[in-house]
């Protein structure tokens, strides 16, 4: 679907057009080297992996914040190991236990409490400066 949207939106290269046709349940591997490749094509780089990683920070932030994730989802994928740079990431990544035993024990908060909080910080880090193009 983003390289349909893409697509639609003008950006138009060989690779595109075909990763467009692509089954939704093709190889992540095979789709992931098209998208490098059509990308390539249409002169964007991507940015390097802590980069990208602050910028999925944000959008979980954002997810959050709307309700299409929980807090809980936040202790699944090792957000807590994110590089931060701002205050804003590091005021909520401080707040993402490794794990869901560990709220109580490393940050010292019920789970309301740390619920709350955690929508703080994220509303913060939404409304803080973008780090830069892709956020």
């Amino acid at each position: 679907m983003i390289a349909a949207e893409a697509l639609a939106a003008g950006l138009d290269t060989p690779t595109l057009c075909e990763l467009a046709g692509w089954p939704r349940n093709a190889d992540a591997r095979d789709i992931r080297d098209a998208f490098e490749q059509a990308l390539a094509e249409s002169g964007i780089g991507l940015p390097d992996r802590a980069l990208a990683r602050r910028h999925a920070l944000r959008r979980m932030a954002a997810r959050l914040i709307d309700g299409e994730t929980t807090p809980a989802d936040l202790e699944r994928d090792d957000w807590w190991e994110t590089q931060t740079e701002t205050a804003a990431e590091r005021a909520f990544v401080a707040l993402i236990p490794p794990c869901d035993c560990c709220i109580e024990y490393t940050l010292g908060l019920d789970r309301r409490t740390w619920a709350a909080q955690l929508r703080n910080a994220a509303l913060a880090l939404t409304s803080s400066p973008p780090i830069g193009p892709g956020c």
